[in-house]
């Protein structure tokens, strides 16, 4: 990597344009309208939800597979045959409007291509706690298949990634933590499910959305600078996450220690300049908590992270599609349907 060239933190920041508060500033390249052009009860899961909880006595617990920061997760069986499995992901004490979001948006997915299906939500009659109940998926730790990808794995795996996140995108609705924890993979069967989508939420041009959204070391840029009419190209710069990390055997490929340290690790790749252009073209000030570690960092190029010990995973095709995917302006990024047009598909 190129000796760093140090500048003035005056000198970096962008000057600001002037944005008034209330103008629609970025629009989603395509389904943009999608839930503008449904009933309200489509997407206002504060108002128009109405659901009646199953019968919780139907489930059993077997084992804790996994926690996150708002619901812990158990392998369950039915109680009607033990044989038949189930996952139930408990959810933590949260505003009941997150969890009706997260049941609202899966009772419009569930069905869709490579979308974990949702069985039931029921309640602990004591405690009130709500579960979710989803199908069982078969899979395998993603740092352990990844090791093993070769080119019709990565096309098999980023295809049918693709495919669950237009078929999303097609519904008006976001992701917002596309992650390899998030993506259940079957390398034997070759299948695979997009879950946990207590992130998600629906689009509309011009919302100004919550920016503590998505895992660090996933987060596109847009949330990190605070541009807060971001939309379904969020999921996009995820994606390219993933793809990076696999190509480079590196994860993450963006490893910063904070919100502040992963804009600086991004910076250190990607550049300063095509920041500072992103930056002014949507009206933006840098935070002054990057005052003294933002420098201006050249583009560092892709075949840098490229050896001998993974350059079957890097063929110019993936390179490229990558270049297409992380990218600053979020305007500019690959849409969902797009990608899967790319040339890598094609090898």
């Amino acid at each position: 990597m190129q000796q760093n060239t140090a500048m003035e933190f005056s000198q970096l920041r962008p000057t600001l344009l002037n944005v008034p508060a209330d103008r629609v500033y970025s629009v989603a390249k395509v389904y943009a309208d999608y839930c503008g052009n449904q009933p309200r009860s489509y997407w206002d899961y504060e108002q128009c939800v109405e659901f009646s909880f199953g019968e919780i006595s139907q489930y059993e617990i077997i084992n804790k597979i996994g926690r996150g920061k708002y619901s812990e997760v158990f392998r369950g069986c039915f109680t009607k045959d033990y044989k038949e499995l189930c996952v139930i992901k408990i959810l933590k004490p949260v505003k009941m409007k997150k969890i009706y979001r997260e049941f609202h948006i899966l009772t419009h997915l569930t069905g869709g291509t490579n979308i974990v299906t949702l069985y039931d939500i029921v309640q602990d009659p004591q405690s009130k706690i709500p579960a979710l109940i989803f199908e069982n998926i078969a899979h395998v730790d993603h740092k352990k298949v990844f090791q093993t990808f070769r080119i019709p794995d990565m096309q098999n795996y980023f295809k049918q990634l693709l495919k669950a996140l237009d078929f999303a995108h097609s519904k008006g609705i976001m992701h917002r933590d596309v992650k390899p924890q998030n993506v259940m993979y079957d390398p034997v069967r070759k299948t695979l499910r997009l879950i946990d989508w207590g992130l998600a939420e629906f689009y509309h041009p011009g919302v100004e959305y919550n920016v503590r959204v998505a895992s660090r070391h996933y987060k596109g840029p847009e949330l990190l600078i605070n541009l807060r009419q971001y939309d379904y190209s969020l999921d996009m710069w995820s994606v390219g996450c993933v793809l990076g990390s696999i190509m480079f055997a590196v994860e993450p490929l963006f490893k910063g220690d904070s919100n502040t340290d992963q804009l600086i690790k991004i910076a250190q790749v990607m550049g300063t300049e095509d920041l500072m252009n992103y930056l002014r073209k949507y009206g933006l000030l840098l935070p002054d908590e990057y005052k003294g570690l933002l420098k201006n960092f050249p583009r560092k190029p892709w075949n840098k992270f490229i050896g001998e010990k993974n350059l079957h995973k890097c063929p110019q095709q993936a390179v490229d599609f990558l270049d297409n995917l992380l990218v600053y302006d979020h305007q500019k990024r690959l849409t969902a349907a797009e990608a899967l047009q790319h040339p890598f598909f094609s090898l």
